[in-house]
């Protein structure tokens, strides 16, 4: 941290209530909302219903796996990220208002209830329309209201001045992007458009009884059938309104040849079966359970989830980045954009012990990686670094040797010692020089 004297800290010392606005009608903020304008609503009474949990469970785990861009070896395997500003976009800040994962979460929530979105990059580094060696700087998710053979126009939100607007931009610079379970979720009389419909007739229903009415039939004592009797009907049911509405209690009275019949059991539809079984039919074809939405599922039921449900989606949106965002150049050249799951997010900690001793032993994570799973800091160990299973010797390692022993390298190939480092014993030892003997 640098050291700052006291009159430094004096003259540049900044506070945010002690600066001034700028002078009126000399600066302008733009336009103002109370609510924030580029948050995605949703259409069709999708927000009026349990669709909307559905949707919104999918787009957070969707988000939540890393999408990088890359560069792969020879053998098509992930080598390191590429520092572009694809990959900013995509991991750190796709516009001003979003960071990468809320650019990801809205583009699959808006590609979930659109059926199709595009995702368009607003800055680049050189004009889109005239060569495809350009750098994305921001991007934003559009909504798609007109198709044409080679352009589509969306409607998109202009960070700038503070509005939605119509864009016409050619396919080839913008990834448009189709939900892989579209036959399932958007068309008409898909399983979860009926169920929509459906949860409205329901939610219509339920306004209904408990709008307070009483459904009363009053039974007059004379056949109503001239204009005059219907009117002394009308006049009638407006008296018993106004007693029951004035009456504290809701007490009425009426004329003893007057019979009253309450209707306080609507016919039985079956709607809330139907609802039921059209609810258990779509967490079928989708690949959720109930578990998954309460986050009690188990680890089976959660791989089944992301293969059948997250990972089709993962790889629509990388599919078109990659026919879209990147050139036939950069392509040849192994760049990609991948995305990355994270496997210990579902390991109860009971078991990080014994997988990061797994994976140490067959050499496929370094301590290091591991220490980093688990929240600590890595080791200053130069070891910590090494990828290599430390249960055996290291590779290319000597063997101890015993006090005594000579190197490898000392024997002669018959297996003995070379005779010019010893000298022969002699057989009586008075034959020792005087020296030796002493």
């Amino acid at each position: 941290m640098a050291y700052y004297s006291i009159a430094e800290r004096l003259k540049n010392a900044w506070n945010a209530f002690a600066s001034r606005d700028p002078t009126p009608g000399s600066f302008s903020y733009g336009m103002g909302y109370s609510m924030r304008p580029d948050r995605r609503r949703l259409t069709r009474g999708n927000d009026r219903s349990i669709v909307t949990a559905i949707y919104n469970r999918i787009a957070i785990d969707v988000a939540a796996v890393s999408i990088k861009h890359v560069r792969l070896n020879d053998e098509g395997r992930y080598i390191e990220d590429i520092d572009s500003g694809l990959n900013n976009c995509l991991s750190v800040e796709a516009n001003i208002d979003q960071t990468g994962r809320g650019f990801i979460q809205d583009l699959v929530l808006s590609m979930l209830d659109e059926g199709v979105v595009a995702a368009v990059p607003i800055d680049t580094t050189l004009n889109p329309y005239v060569t495809g060696s350009y750098d994305i700087q921001t991007m934003r998710v559009g909504k798609i209201t007109e198709w044409m053979p080679e352009y589509i126009r969306t409607n998109i939100y202009n960070d700038r001045t503070g509005r939605h607007e119509d864009l016409t931009v050619p396919k080839r610079t913008v990834a448009i992007l189709e939900n892989p379970l579209y036959a399932v979720m958007n068309e008409p009389n898909s399983t979860l458009q009926r169920l929509i419909r459906k949860l409205n007739l329901l939610d219509t229903i339920d306004e209904q009884t408990g709008a307070g009415k009483l459904d009363l039939i009053i039974q007059l004592p004379y056949v109503i059938k001239t204009d005059a009797r219907k009117k002394q009907a009308e006049a009638r049911r407006q008296d018993i309104e106004m007693q029951l509405a004035s009456s504290k209690y809701g007490i009425a009275y009426t004329d003893g040849t007057e019979r009253i019949t309450q209707l306080n059991r609507s016919v039985d539809n079956q709607l809330l079966t139907q609802v039921e079984t059209l609810t258990s039919t779509l967490y079928g074809q989708l690949g959720i359970t109930e578990e998954v939405m309460k986050g009690t599922a188990d680890e089976k039921t959660m791989l089944n989830y992301y293969n059948r449900t997250i990972e089709p989606i993962l790889s629509a949106i990388t599919d078109e980045f990659i026919r879209k965002f990147l050139t036939k150049t950069a392509r040849s050249q192994h760049q990609s954009i991948k995305f990355f799951k994270d496997p210990f997010k579902l390991v109860p900690i009971n078991n990080i012990a014994d997988i990061a001793d797994k994976f140490t032993r067959n050499e496929i994570m370094t301590p290091n990686e591991i220490r980093q799973v688990v929240g600590m800091k890595p080791s200053d160990d130069m070891a910590a670094d090494e990828l290599r299973n430390r249960n055996i010797n290291q590779a290319g390692g000597e063997m101890p040797m015993d006090e005594g022993m000579m190197p490898e390298d000392e024997y002669t190939e018959e297996g003995t010692y070379p005779e010019e480092e010893y000298e022969e014993e002699p057989e009586n030892p008075m034959d020792l020089p005087i020296s030796a003997i002493s």
